[in-house]
């Protein structure tokens, strides 16, 4: 069945998917990420996100941990730079008090003063242990090199003086500003009727508010940069990329296949057969491509031995610029075309990755395709665009690194 979108009279939108399952899976998606906070906010997304576990103005911490788990079910939430996830995962006759949990988490928190302190700690500890892992920071870093003083250039865990400093009035602030239905999606997958779901969201969400989070594009003056840093590590750790295309960017599509061909999970990807399988540089390698409102990011990440750093960095262009200057063969499109149509369909058979598409994609592009539709589109993808795809994004006079190495 075809995916469904309505609005209700709060402004709430609500995308519904039925899938005969035992189980369901929902979630509320909030139009409010790293990107939105001021200088003196930053981390503070992602700690509303921790502290709205803490308490509502209905129950206590731990009735809110234990309302979904005590049946089996699963209770979730994930901040990124854009948006900030709420959702579980829980058998289909528990959808009422899974649906009144997710509203009431989601509108109803009151961030009790000590349950704040008590995260600080935890929000801490987290920031300490991301530092301790350089494969994960190295992420983030480079999104910080390359969106300076861009909304996008700073990191979602925050500064720990930021986390230090934050209380119940600012947290209450920020919360009030961007937690209104007219700013939230409703995403549903699961086998209850759509008639189910919007009578329990009128039941249990708000009325609405006219005070809406403002939104604005911003300017992105970006420069290559190639940076080193010494660090506490046995293997070096390279990022290389540039900024790539927005979210609703014709080309978006074009660059999601060529970023499976060429570094994608699949083991037959050109960098794991020519790096890794050939040679033995690298375990841990990978191209990724995001896009966000009015930006995006193409990236290569890889960890090896000092040693096999600069003849690793030398293949990774290699294969850049294969897909720049030589366009693929028919038989070559075809294959890539099938592959990317074939991860995406097995992706779908989990109802749990289809309610998170079709959240994400209400809130990032106000349309929800179906599967045949996104098919469609990878079908029309043709080799010549490809190729000028790879020669605009893979530009090596355009491209950015920072690599992590040993001290010694």
């Amino acid at each position: 069945m075809d995916p469904e979108v309505v609005k209700l009279n709060s402004g709430l939108r609500v995308v519904y998917e039925q899938h005969n399952s035992i189980a369901s899976h929902a979630g509320f998606f909030i139009d409010c990420g790293t990107r939105d906070e001021k200088q003196d906010e930053f981390g503070m997304a992602h700690f509303i996100e921790h502290c709205l576990f803490k308490g509502t103005s209905n129950r206590k911490a731990f009735h809110v941990l234990s309302r979904i788990d005590n049946v089996g079910g699963e209770l979730n939430a994930f901040t990124s730079k854009e948006d900030t996830v709420i959702h579980a995962s829980f058998l289909a006759e528990h959808t009422q008090r899974s649906v009144e949990l997710l509203s009431d988490i989601t509108f109803n928190s009151i961030f009790p003063d000590r349950e704040i302190t008590k995260e600080k700690l935890i929000v801490i500890d987290e920031i300490y242990a991301y530092q301790d892992s350089p494969g994960e920071q190295i992420y983030d870093d480079f999104e910080d090199q390359l969106f300076a003083d861009h909304p996008l250039g700073h990191n979602i865990l925050g500064t720990l003086d930021n986390i230090k400093r934050f209380n119940r009035s600012s947290l209450i602030d920020f919360y009030s500003r961007n937690y209104t239905p007219s700013n939230i999606i409703f995403s549903y997958s699961g086998p209850e009727s759509l008639d189910k779901i919007v009578r329990l969201l009128e039941k249990y969400t708000p009325a609405g508010s006219d005070r809406n989070a403002i939104k604005s594009p911003s300017k992105l003056n970006y420069k290559p940069q190639q940076v080193v840093s010494k660090r506490d590590v046995n293997q070096a750790h390279l990022m290389m990329g540039n900024v790539a295309y927005d979210s609703h960017h014709e080309n978006r599509r074009a660059l999601v296949l060529l970023n499976n061909i060429l570094g994608g999970p699949a083991m037959n990807s050109r960098l794991n057969l020519n790096i890794s399988e050939k040679y033995g540089f690298a375990y841990h390698l990978e191209s990724a491509f995001v896009s966000y409102a009015d930006t995006g990011l193409f990236s290569v990440y890889l960890g090896t031995e000092p040693k096999y750093l600069d003849k690793s960095i030398k293949l990774i262009h290699r294969e850049l610029n294969k897909l720049a200057n030589k366009k693929l063969g028919p038989i070559q499109l075809n294959q890539a075309k099938q592959q990317l149509k074939g991860q995406l369909s097995l992706a779908r058979e989990s109802g749990l990755n289809t309610m998170l598409a079709m959240g994400k994609s209400l809130l990032n592009y106000n349309e929800v395709d179906t599967l045949e539709d996104v098919f469609d589109q990878i079908e029309s993808i043709t080799a010549e665009q490809l190729q000028d795809v790879a020669a605009d994004i893979f530009n090596p006079d355009q491209m950015s690194s920072l690599i992590f190495e040993p001290n010694n």
